[in-house]
């Protein structure tokens, strides 16, 4: 292992390159993103990021969980640079690029899953799921979880259980019926993951009841909350679900857009419990930053769509079938999960001694390399910390240390860097970690 620095910030941020940057952004493109560090990036390889002013960071975004094989991998910026000189898109004849790509992702799924569709964003995958759903049951009502996080246009924001997305919009769809998810840092009961689990699935039951038309479709449930503070649920959670869908006849739908590729330390986040959905939807990961999602379903599910009934403009171009392809090579090549399993567990080691050590970091959760460190203002009342999450995310810039924050509350710190991290990468990020949480105390 390297003792080489590996991060080198020489310049305030934002530097004087970025600073005029951010001015001239601002003035030409609404500023509707959250909260972040004043850093615009220049150039990214790996884990490595470099800014404008030549500001060489670590990187725990993977730019919102997307870029799992790492920044510009050669291999998928060589596939991608290919497709471009010789064809970038076509919309309703098919390329080979695209059958073999469909043909790599149904391979890489379990087996029940057959069937796939090409699209572009997380949002409109999780749309189609909902579109398919009700069309193959004829039945307009579905179930989702307070926290989950679906996207952002109007359907997936309706599905969604957090206020942000909707705030301010009217009238969100009907036919959403919306039930607790177990969050185990602030759960409402007692009894451990036991009692947490069967007051989540008797809520469950409760608000179908006293909602429900009669007419399920089906239920949409992430295998953790992502946007809601990677919020995990107890083993075994997400197997009773299954089974309760199974009892009431309906469908029953995983959003993998962010768990899957590799990110939870196996290829797929659902095979953590065995469970099969009917249908998942896909993204992030799938591009690795190329504009990239899909559905994937049983057969006889997607099959019930006729001919037009499902279409995306730019889904399944050559370009994005090429980066599907490529990364799913690098993926196994380079055993990205196994390393997600492994460099997870050193992180996850790490922060809980930091843990010890910082009267403002409650919890430290998570599986793989997808880790949330919830901060708050007390350990004891647990009253969630926003304001001092700001602070350290910047405060970590400073230190070379790019991190983001999720939460229902806005006080969760993502931990969740490329696949390809090394333990050198990983240790020299925690270092300024540590460094940046404890200096927060004086």
């Amino acid at each position: 292992m390297s003792n080489k620095k590996i991060t080198n910030v020489k310049t305030a941020l934002p530097g004087p390159k970025g600073a005029a940057l951010l001015d001239r952004w601002h003035k030409v493109e609404a500023d509707t993103t959250g909260f972040q560090a004043p850093v615009v990036w220049d150039s990214a390889k790996g884990v490595v990021v470099t800014d404008v002013d030549g500001n060489v960071f670590l990187d725990w975004t993977s730019g919102v969980l997307v870029t799992n094989t790492g920044h510009c991998h050669p291999k998928l910026v060589a596939a991608v640079q290919a497709a471009v000189a010789k064809l970038i898109n076509n919309y309703e004849c098919p390329t080979e690029s695209r059958v073999k790509a469909a043909e790599s992702l149904v391979a890489h799924l379990p087996s029940h899953l057959n069937k796939c569709f090409f699209m572009t964003t997380g949002s409109e995958a999780t749309e189609a799921c909902q579109r398919i759903m009700k069309r193959k049951t004829g039945k307009f009502e579905v179930i989702s979880f307070h926290g989950g996080f679906h996207g952002r246009t109007y359907s997936a924001a309706s599905m969604g259980g957090l206020t942000g997305p909707k705030r301010g919009y009217g009238p969100t769809m009907p036919g959403v019926i919306k039930t607790p998810f177990p969050y185990a840092y602030r759960s409402p009961v007692g009894g451990g993951d036991a009692g947490l689990i069967d007051y989540c699935m008797t809520m469950l039951e409760e608000n179908v009841r006293a909602n429900s038309t009669g007419s399920l479709a089906g239920l949409m449930v992430e295998p953790y909350l992502g946007a809601a503070g990677f919020i995990f649920p107890p083993q075994g959670f997400l197997a009773q679900v299954e089974k309760w869908c199974r009892d009431k006849g309906i469908l029953f739908t995983l959003d993998e857009v962010q768990s899957s590729y590799g990110r939870t330390g196996k290829l797929w986040a659902m095979e953590w419990e065995n469970i099969t959905p009917d249908l998942i939807s896909i993204g992030k990961g799938i591009g690795c930053g190329v504009p990239t999602a899909a559905v994937a379903a049983r057969a006889d599910v997607i099959d019930c769509l006729g001919k037009g009934e499902l279409s995306s403009t730019v889904g399944g171009n050559p370009v994005s079938s090429a980066a599907v392809s490529a990364i799913l090579e690098i993926m196994d090549e380079e055993k990205l999960a196994d390393n997600a399993n492994k460099m997870g567990k050193i992180v996850m080691a790490r922060l809980k001694e930091i843990q010890e050590k910082s009267r403002f970091l409650g919890d430290v959760r998570g599986r793989g390399l997808v880790i949330g460190m919830e901060l708050v203002k007390d350990k004891k009342t647990k009253e969630p910390a926003p304001d001092l999450t700001r602070q350290l995310i910047v405060r970590c810039a400073e230190n070379g240390l790019l991190v983001g924050s999720v939460g229902i509350f806005g006080n969760v710190i993502r931990v969740a860097p490329p696949l390809t991290i090394n333990e050198a990468e990983a240790h020299e990020s925690l270092d300024i970690m540590e460094k940046s949480l404890l200096s927060l105390q004086s």
